[in-house]
């Protein structure tokens, strides 16, 4: 009797796994039939419970879209420049709490590099300031970026630590602190540190050029005026990945579903980092008013999920949007990596979560 009550339980167990899971499979064939493009992958231990593609790599060529194609990260990016940091900082070349004027030389005073992982530094938007005075038939990297800062310095926006609000430039600024402490090339550096380490081998800082090399890139995609969906390069909101191509720091990382769910394992052992360091980066920062502002290094954060605490960064560039959910106190994972801007994104993160049912 009781080998019977405990197959009915199994079988109950099994059952309700597998409807939760058809939640998750109707969500992604209606996103689909909507006309979403991208891959979703789910995972739960480090397990792929769902792994699917739908849609195209190139709309004008016709080639479908493949679950291992590569995809720009957009924002993704900005929490492997916040592991770099936090790498040099074990590597003793480095303190979270030192002053940015240390190591660059820009008009503003009292900020640390802990303002510029959790966005409270108060800087100004660097990309306004190039779009204004920059000629855009040349290419801009940091450095330049740095000198039209100093040059225009336009005013920060509030004193650090005062409160939030999202900065690329300090972003920016984080890429070119690695490389001043470093002496090495942040491209170069972020390879050797992080995407080798991990086996993770379609995961790079690429150029426009090299991206164009790549057969199994997934290029981003807009609605033209005629409603079809075309390269987003041709549009004037894309034209700025062209004359900031060289930026390192906020973005530019590609990268697969399957590599970012290794980098996701990686985060639960110390092939990287010391967990004590790590914790840093799950942890709220406490701003000069005694509240919390609920995003650590390169993570926003949610202190009580369904599931326990959960982390979670998106992207959004020119016909991407991308997004990494990771509920860290159970290990359940959910990457949506998506290539026509479609507004289906965050109902297949309901979905996927709901597919991992109740604690």
């Amino acid at each position: 009797m009781k080998l019977v009550k405990v197959f009915l339980l199994l079988f109950f167990i099994s059952s309700l796994g597998i409807a939760q899971q058809k939640l998750l499979e109707e969500a992604f064939i209606r996103a689909s039939n909507e006309g979403f493009s991208g891959v979703v992958l789910v995972a739960d231990q480090g397990k792929i419970l769902f792994e699917k593609a739908s849609g195209m790599r190139s709309y004008e060529s016709n080639t479908p879209l493949q679950k291992d194609d590569i995809f720009e990260m957009a924002s993704v990016s900005k929490q492997f420049t916040a592991m770099m940091i936090m790498l040099c900082k074990e590597k003793g070349l480095l303190d979270f709490d030192d002053p940015v004027s240390n190591y660059l030389k820009i008009p503003y005073k009292g900020i640390s590099i802990r303002h510029l992982l959790t966005h409270t530094s108060g800087l100004p938007d660097y990309q306004a300031i190039m779009d204004e005075h920059w000629d855009k038939s040349k290419i801009a990297g940091n450095p330049e970026i740095l000198e039209y800062l100093r040059i225009y310095a336009p005013p920060i926006l509030f004193k650090p630590g005062e409160r939030y609000e999202y900065s690329n430039t300090g972003y920016v600024l984080l890429g070119s602190i690695v490389e001043k402490v470093s002496g090495k090339d942040f491209v170069v550096l972020s390879k050797e540190w992080i995407f080798e380490p991990l086996g993770m081998k379609n995961t790079a800082i690429r150029s426009l050029d090299e991206k164009s090399k790549v057969r199994n890139f997934a290029a981003g995609h807009l609605k033209d005026e005629n409603g079809n969906y075309v390269n987003a390069n041709r549009f004037r909101a894309s034209d700025y990945t062209l004359w900031l191509g060289n930026r390192k720091g906020p973005g530019r990382v590609s990268s697969t579903a399957q590599d970012l769910l290794k980098w996701d394992q990686a985060l639960y052992t110390n092939k990287l980092i010391s967990s004590k360091t790590l914790e840093e980066a799950f942890s709220p920062y406490r701003l000069k008013d005694g509240t919390r502002s609920y995003y650590g290094f390169g993570w926003d954060i949610e202190p009580k999920s369904p599931f326990g605490k959960m982390v979670k960064h998106n992207g959004d560039n020119p016909g991407y949007q991308t997004i990494i959910v990771r509920f860290i106190e159970e290990n359940k994972t959910i990457i949506i990596l998506n290539n026509n801007a479609h507004p289906a994104m965050m109902r297949l993160v309901e979905a996927a979560t709901l597919s991992f049912g109740r604690k």
